[in-house]
């Protein structure tokens, strides 16, 4: 397979951070990183070109850092809820993703890409979840979100209690019944 060095200009992830001289696979570097500029070709006159504009990337990538930093501070105490509608078990008729936990962030104020946000999987049970936001290549933000039935439905904790309560009045009934009947078999 044809290779091709490229100097990255933004962080990409699992490839390399801004400045950084990567090879790739040629079709990647032509098809995806070349056209959305987030790198150029490995040329001398490039690299000289990024090495006198190092350090102005430096103070971005510091100013960046800052500024993440001070959001990650104001949402330490962030809290999402979410209301859908839920099924007997505790499962949502859809799920909650990344798209709607940036959308909630946004409507608190708090402007973060989509692409940011990390799911392992889509919330599709009620309960208590925490997610994660990337704010930067090092700043991590845990937010905690709380995902509730439509009505105050139960959550899937307390609908399983409720169902382990139904089956153990079931099992007294059914011991109470058969009580009953030795007793009349007796009498």
């Amino acid at each position: 397979m044809a290779t091709t060095t490229v100097l990255l200009r933004e962080d990409v992830d699992n490839l390399g951070a801004r400045g950084e001289i990567v090879k790739v696979k040629a079709g990647f570097a032509r098809n995806y990183l070349l056209p959305r500029k987030l790198a150029v070709e490995a040329t001398p006159g490039n690299v000289r070109q990024i090495e006198a504009e190092r350090g102005a990337l430096l103070k971005r990538e510091a100013r960046e850092r800052a500024t993440a930093e001070a959001q990650s501070a104001q949402m330490k105490d962030l809290r999402l809820d979410f209301v859908r509608k839920v099924g007997e078990h505790g499962l949502l008729y859809g799920s909650v993703t990344a798209m709607h936990v940036a959308d909630a962030l946004k409507e608190k104020g708090y402007e973060v890409d989509r692409r940011r946000v990390h799911l392992s999987e889509p919330i599709k049970e009620t309960g208590e979840h925490t997610v994660s936001v990337r704010l930067h290549r090092d700043v991590t933000v845990e937010i905690p979100v709380a995902v509730t039935g439509e009505g105050g439905a139960q959550t899937a904790g307390a609908t399983k209690a409720a169902a382990e309560n139904a089956e153990g009045e079931g099992a007294n009934a059914g011991a109470e019944n058969e009580a009953n009947a030795a007793a009349a078999e007796n009498a």
